[in-house]
């Protein structure tokens, strides 16, 4: 349990975690990020940035992307393991949006074939 510290403040975070099939590319991360902005009914602000750094900047195990996309009430994270075929994305609002919408946008988007774990607070 999370304890809130600004009660006040409306905030609501969503992990999503899985295994996705097909290819993964920098403009199919940024077509992701776009699509479940506006699945949820979230405005973006600006354009998704997508990171891929350079070979032998870390662990050959950690290549991939890393990406964000601004929203007017917050932002979308996104990190993706290329050899593991593993993401990791973070949507956090101060904006009211339906999870279970997240998560299968996600799932049809990553043609996710096992589980998606979630975790919201």
């Amino acid at each position: 349990m999370v304890r809130d510290l600004a009660p006040d403040i409306f905030r609501q975070r969503l992990l999503l975690e899985g295994y996705w099939t097909g290819e993964i590319t920098a403009d199919r991360v940024r077509a992701y990020l776009l699509g479940v902005a506006e699945r949820l009914s979230l405005r973006t602000y600006g354009e998704p940035v997508v990171f891929a750094p350079a070979g032998g900047m870390g662990r050959d195990e950690n290549a991939g992307f890393d990406a964000f996309v601004p929203l007017i009430d917050s932002g979308i994270s996104g990190y993706f393991w290329a050899a593991q075929r593993f993401f990791s994305v973070v949507i956090y609002s101060c904006k009211k949006f339906e999870a279970m919408a997240a998560t299968d946008f996600t799932r049809g988007f990553f043609l996710v074939e096992g589980e998606i774990v979630s975790h919201g607070f």
